[in-house]
């Protein structure tokens, strides 16, 4: 993929699912013990990154996992996932709550999108936003990398957009299932390290 002519005014840091009710040691996942070291590791990793595009004029997209209320707020939660998290209920998760929110370390974003599947496409408004506000590329970090990650940047690259994975910026529950995605996605995109992506944004 041809990085020349990149303008960091059409680029944003495409940030999946790094929220308070993943990383944060009161939320969601922390209270019943699903914790991972390399998930949380993410948010200082591409804060750098996210700083250096916000300096040059790019954007700062996140997207949040959501459980949407139903009548007494109880949320509609799919078989396969209830299965997987039986400990997800009431109030995680919930749009407006502090456990939906984007990680403190890389706040603010400049446009939000709930997501109610693996892919921020998926009956979103991401791409009427994104084409709104004249982003071409995509450099994608977050978790996890063969779930929210994969499917966002398969559908990114179907929708014809410029499309990088940030390979140090992803994380999975496992480091190998997250080394394999990261080959499986070098298919659809380019791959390189946050460190890398900042040199790039730092020499425009």
């Amino acid at each position: 993929m041809n990085m020349n002519g990149i303008d960091p005014a059409r680029t944003a840091l495409l940030i999946v699912d790094l929220q308070n009710d993943f990383l944060h040691p009161e939320g969601a996942y922390a209270r019943d013990g699903q914790k991972n070291t390399d998930i949380a590791a993410l948010p200082e990793r591409v804060l750098p990154l996210a700083n250096t595009l916000r300096d040059k004029g790019g954007w700062i997209v996140s997207t949040h996992f959501t459980l949407v209320p139903g009548k007494g707020g109880e949320p509609f939660i799919s078989p396969h996932l209830k299965e997987l998290r039986p400990f997800l209920g009431k109030g995680d998760f919930a749009p407006g709550n502090w456990g939906h929110a984007l990680v403190d370390t890389l706040q603010p974003s400049d446009l939000m999108v709930e997501k109610v599947a693996y892919s921020a496409f998926y009956m979103t408004r991401l791409e009427w936003v994104l084409r709104k506000s004249g982003i071409d590329t995509l450099f994608v970090c977050g978790i996890v990398t063969n779930g929210g990650v994969a499917s966002t940047v398969r559908d990114a690259h179907v929708r014809d957009f410029r499309t990088v994975v940030l390979s140090d910026g992803c994380a999975a529950f496992s480091r190998e299932t997250h080394e394999r995605a990261i080959g499986d996605l070098g298919t659809v995109a380019k791959t390189m390290t946050c460190g890398e992506a900042q040199a790039l944004f730092s020499g425009l």
